[in-house]
C-alpha cells in the first residue's frame, strides 16, 4: 500500500486535491490518503487532520491574531507526518504553510512533492534561493516556469494548468437567461472584483461608476457580479445602491453559465482571466492597490504583464487598466469598445486559443500528468 499525506490550505487547493486524488487512485487503487483538506477532498475519502479553513488566511490583519493557533497546526501536521511515515508528502499551493512543513520534515523521511510553483518569477525573484532542498519535485502549472526554476536545482516538471479541467467553457447561456428571466436583448456583463474583501472594497465602487457611464450607451445592460463565496455577503451589501441592479452569482456552475451568456467582462488579474478566455469572453483586466504597495510593486515585479492570459500570449492580448488607469471613464470606454467592435472581440478570442494551447501536455489532463509525475518520484 502506498501512503500519501496531502496538504491543501485553501479552496482552490482543495479542488486541485480532489482531482489529484482521483487521478492517483485511477493509476494506483491501493493508495491511502491522509492529511489536511476541505469538503472537496472529503468527497474522495480524506478525513482532514483539522479544518482546512483555519489555514485560509490572507494578510497580516487576519494572520496576526491567529498566529499561535497556526503554529500549533503546523506542529500537529509535522507530528502526524512523523507518526504515519507516508511514502510521499504532497503539498498543494499555500506556500506560507506548506513550505514550512516541507522544511521541517527535511529530506530524511518521505519523498516531497509541491504542486503549484510559488510565483517568485513574477516579483521578488531573490526568494528562489530559499527553495533548494525543500522538495524532490516541483509540479508547475505554467509552461515557462520550468525554465525559471531548473537553473536553481529545483526539479520542476510542467504538468499543465488545471483550468483546462474546470469546465469554464461548458456553461449554458440559455439556462442563465431563463434562470434570471432576462429579456432576449439583454447584454450581460461579467464583473469579477476578486476573492478578498480588500479587493472588492477597492474595485466595486469603480465598477459602479463605470456602469453608470456605460448604461446609457448599452440598452439592456445587466451586470453580473461573480463573487467568491467568502465575499458574497460583502458584495451583496455594497451593490444594493447600484443604478443597474446586478445579478450576483457565487456557485461555480452558475458562474460558468454567466460566462457563456456574457458579452464582455471586467476582471481582476489571476486565474479568472484563463477561465474567461476558455469561455471566449472578451475582457479587460483591472486592479488597484494602495499607493505605497503600487510604488513598491513596480520596482519588484519582473514580468511585463499582470494578466495570466497576456503572459501566455507574450503580448497585450487584453487591455490592462491598473492603478491610476483603474478609472470609471477608462473602464466604461474599454467595455464599450469590446461590445461595439466585433473585430476587437474576435481578435481576443483568436488569441485565447493560441495562448491556452500552451497549457496542454502530452500526458493527458493536468491532473493525470501530475499524478504520473508524483508516482514517478517513488519509482
Amino acid at each position: 500500500m502506498t501512503k500519501i499525506f496531502v496538504i491543501a490550505g485553501e479552496a482552490s487547493g482543495d479542488v486541485l486535491g480532489l482531482r489529484l486524488m482521483t487521478a492517483l487512485r485511477a493509476l494506483r487503487p491501493d493508495i491511502q490518503f491522509s492529511g489536511v483538506g476541505g469538503a472537496r477532498m472529503a468527497e474522495a475519502g480524506l478525513t482532514s487532520l483539522f479544518p482546512m479553513q483555519e489555514l485560509a488566511l490572507m494578510g497580516l490583519a487576519e494572520i496576526l491574531p491567529k498566529i499561535l493557533r497556526l503554529k500549533r497546526r503546523l506542529h500537529q501536521t509535522i507530528e502526524a507526518i512523523r507518526a504515519e511515515k507516508p511514502d510521499i508528502v504532497l503539498t498543494i499551493d499555500s506556500p506560507g504553510f506548506t513550505l514550512r512543513v516541507l522544511k521541517a520534515i527535511g529530506n530524511s523521511g518521505p519523498k516531497r512533492v509541491h504542486y503549484v510553483a510559488p510565483q517568485v518569477w513574477a516579483w521578488r525573484q531573490e526568494r528562489v534561493k530559499h527553495f533548494p532542498g525543500l522538495w524532490d519535485e516541483l509540479l508547475c502549472l505554467l509552461p515557462f516556469e520550468p525554465e525559471f526554476f531548473a537553473p536553481h536545482g529545483l526539479h520542476p516538471v510542467f504538468t499543465g494548468h488545471p483550468v483546462l479541467e474546470s469546465g469554464a467553457d461548458k456553461g449554458d447561456a440559455a439556462r442563465f437567461f431563463t434562470r434570471h428571466s432576462l429579456a432576449p436583448n439583454a447584454v450581460p456583463i461579467v464583473l469579477m472584483p476578486g476573492s478578498r474583501v480588500t479587493e472588492t472594497r477597492r474595485l466595486l465602487p469603480v465598477f459602479r461608476e463605470a456602469l453608470t457611464l456605460l448604461a446609457p450607451q448599452v440598452p439592456g445592460l445587466r451586470p453580473v457580479v461573480a463573487a467568491a463565496a467568502g465575499v458574497a455577503g460583502h458584495v451583496a451589501a455594497h451593490t444594493e445602491d447600484w443604478p443597474v441592479k446586478p445579478i450576483i452569482v457565487h456557485d461555480v456552475a452558475e458562474r460558468y453559465d454567466a460566462f457563456a451568456a456574457a458579452k464582455a467582462a471586467l476582471t481582476k488579474s489571476g486565474t479568472s482571466t484563463l477561465e474567461l478566455a476558455m469561455a471566449g469572453v472578451p475582457m479587460a483586466v483591472t486592479y488597484r492597490v494602495n499607493p505605497i504597495s503600487a510604488f513598491l510593486g513596480r520596482r519588484l515585479i519582473k514580468v511585463p504583464y499582470v494578466a495570466m492570459i497576456n503572459l501566455l500570449a507574450k503580448r497585450a492580448l487584453v487591455p490592462e487598466l491598473l492603478q491610476e488607469d483603474c478609472r470609471a471613464d477608462k473602464l466604461a470606454a474599454t467595455l464599450s469598445h469590446l461590445l461595439r467592435d466585433e473585430q476587437a472581440a474576435a481578435a481576443q478570442r483568436a488569441g485565447y486559443e493560441a495562448a491556452l494551447a500552451t497549457l496542454h501536455t502530452p500526458d493527458g489532463s493536468p491532473s493525470a500528468a501530475a499524478a504520473k509525475a508524483i508516482l514517478a518520484v517513488l519509482a
